[in-house]
């Protein structure tokens, strides 16, 4: 199933209600940049809150409960075996077997801190990346997952 038809699938239910789009990753590691390069893209443009975490999506955790979302979609590079710039949907339940490389703070214990304070649905989109090494810049199969995440996103939750 590709990213487009998953992603709508999962989100299309939540369309209209209040969402916090949380990017993670670096853009300095080429393929990890995904999140920012997303949030980026879609800023002004989507009726959610978007937060560009960089690689310190912790310290982001009192803005998202300030928010108050019924939904938080956190877009990041995962490695999960797959080619280079597919995408996956991923719930909550299945986030504890990932680990985001680029910051201390494990998937599992930011959801646990979340939900301390506030209850709210929980997925991400992990894209896979083709490579992280510092300084260069996102793979044409990443940019092109990027490029489709985006669109889907700006058609999902439009600006009014």
């Amino acid at each position: 199933m590709g990213l487009d038809r998953q992603l709508r699938e999962y989100l299309s239910p939540r369309r209209g209600l209040k969402t916090v789009i949380l990017g993670i990753g670096s853009t300095l590691k080429g393929d990890d940049g995904v999140g920012p390069l997303v949030c980026e893209r879609i800023t002004g443009k989507v009726s959610a809150t978007v937060i560009d975490a960089g690689t310190v999506p912790e310290n982001y955790l009192a803005p998202i409960v300030k928010a108050q979302p019924e939904c938080l979609l956190i877009v990041d590079a995962i490695d999960f075996a797959g080619d280079p710039g597919q995408a996956r949907v991923f719930r909550a339940d299945e986030m504890s077997a990932f680990a985001f490389s680029t910051h201390a703070l494990s998937p599992h214990l930011f959801l646990d801190l979340l939900h301390q304070e506030i209850d709210v649905d929980v997925c991400l989109v992990g894209v896979q990346p083709g490579h992280t090494r510092l300084g260069e810049p996102v793979s044409s199969a990443v940019h092109d997952s990027i490029e489709i995440l985006a669109g889907a996103l700006m058609e999902i939750f439009p600006s009014s």
